[in-house]
């Protein structure tokens, strides 16, 4: 029998593109994730520093349970309790706190702590990241994760911050394991527009760049 762990990563492996979800309106949100998934995108997450972000994730569990749906932006044990109970399936830091990832890993939860330097990166998988966010990729660029997989060839590295549709393909042919998007996938003047056709569209081509690092 599939678990719920194991269908996370089969979603997250079909697209590996975590779309990040900042201070929209719980309207334009259900619109955002309906694009997504009729684009085969999977993985939304829901920064806590949205406003209503405890509810926004339980109503897309609710309706949208084809998607991973999680918790980003996640800085302590309070967060992360709520995140979890409104039924957070993953969950993004945007930093290293010893005690979320240990509670993270101990539930059995797939936790990306956000890490910007070799130690950071090492400390975060040593305390059992799934994966450890790169943030902000803008700042360090493709080649730092070049670097980096050189003495840690077992990290994996989701890269976040930065990330567009010019350089989205380079990430991944430097061994990028996804990549997490904010405003560069969920582009404000479409949902401003209410153009959810056209949004789709957007997301659709972002996928197609990275069309042979898909898996599934």
């Amino acid at each position: 029998m599939e678990t719920s762990t194991s269908l996370f990563w089969k979603r997250y492996k079909a697209a590996p593109i975590i779309g990040i979800i900042r201070g929209q309106s719980l309207d334009a949100v259900l619109k955002i994730a309906k694009a997504f998934e009729e684009a085969g995108l999977t993985t939304l997450e829901v920064t806590m520093n949205t406003p209503e972000a405890v509810s926004m994730i339980s109503i897309l569990r609710n309706k949208f349970p084809s998607l991973n749906i999680g918790a980003g932006t996640v800085c302590n044990l309070t967060d992360l309790r709520e995140a979890i109970d409104a039924g957070a399936q993953f969950i993004v830091t945007p930093i290293i706190d010893e005690t979320v990832i240990e509670h993270a890993v101990d539930e059995n939860i797939p936790i990306f702590p956000g890490a910007f330097s070799p130690t950071e990166v090492y400390k975060a998988w040593s305390l059992g990241a799934s994966a450890v966010k790169l943030f902000p990729a803008t700042h360090l660029g493709v080649e730092f994760i070049k670097d980096i997989l050189g003495p840690f060839d077992e990290v994996k590295l989701l890269p976040t911050g930065g990330v567009s549709k010019t350089n989205i393909k380079s990430f991944f042919q430097a061994g990028a394991y996804g990549v997490g998007m904010g405003s560069s996938l969920i582009d404000s003047k479409l949902v401003e527009a209410g153009d959810f056709e056209g949004l789709k569209n957007h997301f659709e081509s972002l996928k197609s760049e990275i069309k042979e690092f898909i898996i599934g």
